[in-house]
């Protein structure tokens, strides 16, 4: 997948005091994502924007949106991601 791809899929990462507990605890982050991506255009687009390795994705529609829960391989650390993207 191409980046102009990937920034139309992921519109931005997603911050709540409950997500923000996630990223320790479960090496979870969690986007924005447009509303007719799939699971694995999500998965893709997070492994070209970031260049990291994601283990698996799970989607929820609520109020603001579609919501991807981002879990990360134990090599790919969501703390440090969460730093580069100004998170922490």
């Amino acid at each position: 997948m191409n980046p102009e791809d990937a920034l139309k899929i992921v519109i931005r990462p997603y911050v709540t005091e409950k997500t923000f507990d996630l990223i320790e605890s479960q090496n979870k982050i969690c986007f924005l994502v447009d509303i007719k991506a799939s699971k694995k255009k999500i998965k893709s687009a997070i492994e070209t924007l970031y260049q990291v390795k994601v283990m698996s994705v799970n989607t929820a529609i609520t109020i603001t949106g579609k919501k991807a829960f981002v879990r990360f391989s134990p090599e790919s650390h969501a703390s440090d991601l969460a730093s580069k993207l100004g998170l922490v």
